[in-house]
């Protein structure tokens, strides 16, 4: 049964449909139920009808299809053949299909230029406020949509420095527009606690955003959320696929208040490849060691670069004891280290030399909240609001990776080592032992 809100948007019948909606709102869901049903529509005239939903990365495609497409298709009865097949393009990409007894088809794929012209069909743009380049997917995509189809766009805010932003505030009559924050959801009939789900994010400008649907203004961000969308992947913070390659830690140390981590950098080619990002909150230095420990056995880190300030003292010196002052560097947050570092990870960020994982709230608010400030001596500092979810703790840790990696690297020889090899191992040495055994520089 759909809400209000959902049922307004449903039931309009333009050519061109944008909507703004709160996070959770059921706003793919119901625009897949209008795609099903358009489809529903045609077949039972004898016709064909052709959709293409673009989503922000496979994954996301194929929750849209599962959790979207396949769901209203099984309300609606109606026997449906599923395809997988691979669209191949400037990169290829798994392309999910539905295709209806008559003939009508419904593809889900990740969005960019090349998929955007590929196709003559209605399009459903899912997310499009975080669509990597989503100014050249509109370029590529309308003339498509040109000869008379339908085309429906649906996100929450992303900033203002994207095409949704220039969607939903324009002032022409050609597009119904539907904006429906979490107050108006919930008064639809959406069951929701609000007071409970804002406390629970505990970020204000995560709620202002993702659900009272506020454009915050990105003047002063040092990262733009249109740098972090260009690159954001859908494999990117998946262990198993690290690929044995020279690895980066950034080590951005926190205990009470902010958070402990951990970023791995895995270079592929010319791209860092975030491999895992491991947090802790009050976690005891033992804890920290031992999470350390796993990541430096884990991964063959060439460089390990430790925020030293404050309590870090101690950390660092540990650490260089167990893993070698040649692999270790302890870094002072000083105003002019932490310009240098952040200037050093916002250029791999323009120059899209870096993968980070799609989708992490979390992740993004943190890279987003850093901010660059001129002081009125003309000095630069930067700072970040503290929250629950720390003190832009993430994005530093991601900095002193990519800075470590900037200062060149020690190339080391090594080789598997068993689980059984580990537990032989006498207890002094194993636990700075692990997976991997390093025999020295070359």
């Amino acid at each position: 049964m759909l809400h209000a809100y959902q049922k307004r948007w449903f039931e309009d019948k333009s050519r061109f449909k944008a909507g703004m909606f709160a996070r959770q709102t059921g706003k793919t869901f119901t625009t897949t139920l209008e795609v099903v049903d358009d489809c529903f529509e045609a077949e039972a005239k004898g016709k064909k009808a052709r959709w293409v939903i673009l989503s922000r990365g496979e994954r996301q495609a194929k929750e849209a299809m599962e959790e979207g497409v396949k769901r209203h298709c099984q309300a609606y009865n109606i026997a449906i053949k599923s395809i997988e097949t691979e669209w191949k393009g400037e990169a290829s990409y798994k392309a999910l299909e539905v295709v209806f007894p008559n003939g009508s088809r419904i593809t889900a794929l990740p969005a960019n230029p090349d998929t955007a012209r590929g196709f003559s069909a209605n399009v459903f743009l899912d997310e499009f406020a975080f669509h990597a380049d989503s100014r050249k997917i509109w370029a590529a995509l309308f003339p498509v949509i040109s000869a008379g189809h339908k085309l429906r766009v649906v996100s929450t805010p992303n900033g203002k420095g994207n095409k949704f932003y220039d969607l939903m505030t324009g002032e022409d009559k050609l597009w119904y527009r539907q904006t429906t924050d979490i107050y108006q959801a919930v008064a639809d009939g959406l069951p929701r606690d609000i007071e409970e789900l804002r406390m629970g994010l505990n970020d204000p400008d995560a709620w202002a955003q993702e659900y009272e649907l506020k454009w915050l203004d990105e003047a002063s961000a040092w990262l733009s959320f249109d740098l972090i969308n260009n690159v954001e992947a859908d494999k990117a913070g998946l262990p198993e696929l690290y690929q044995d390659g020279v690895c980066y830690i950034g080590n951005d140390i926190g205990r009470r208040h902010d958070l402990w981590v951990a970023w791995v950098w895995e270079k592929v080619g010319d791209v860092f490849w975030t491999r895992e990002i491991r947090t802790l909150k009050r976690a005891s230095f033992a804890e920290q060691d031992a999470v350390m420990d796993e990541l430096m056995t884990r991964y063959r880190v060439v460089r390990l670069c430790m925020d030293q300030t404050g309590m870090g003292e101690k950390p660092v010196e540990d650490a260089t004891r167990r893993y070698g002052s040649s692999r270790v560097e302890g870094v002072l947050f000083t105003s002019a280290s932490k310009q240098l570092m952040a200037t050093i990870g916002k250029q791999q960020f323009e120059d899209r030399r870096v993968r980070i994982p799609m989708g992490d709230t979390e992740l993004r608010t943190d890279l987003h909240k850093l901010k660059k400030v001129t002081t009125p001596t003309g000095g630069v500092r930067f700072e970040a609001e503290s929250d629950s979810s720390g003190h832009a703790d993430r994005a530093w840790a991601g900095f002193l990776g990519l800075y470590g990696a900037s200062n060149g690297q020690t190339f080391y020889a090594y080789h598997p080592v068993t689980a059984k090899e580990i537990k032989d191992l006498p207890r002094p040495v194993r636990c700075t032992g692990g997976f991997k055994r390093m025999l020295g520089a070359m």
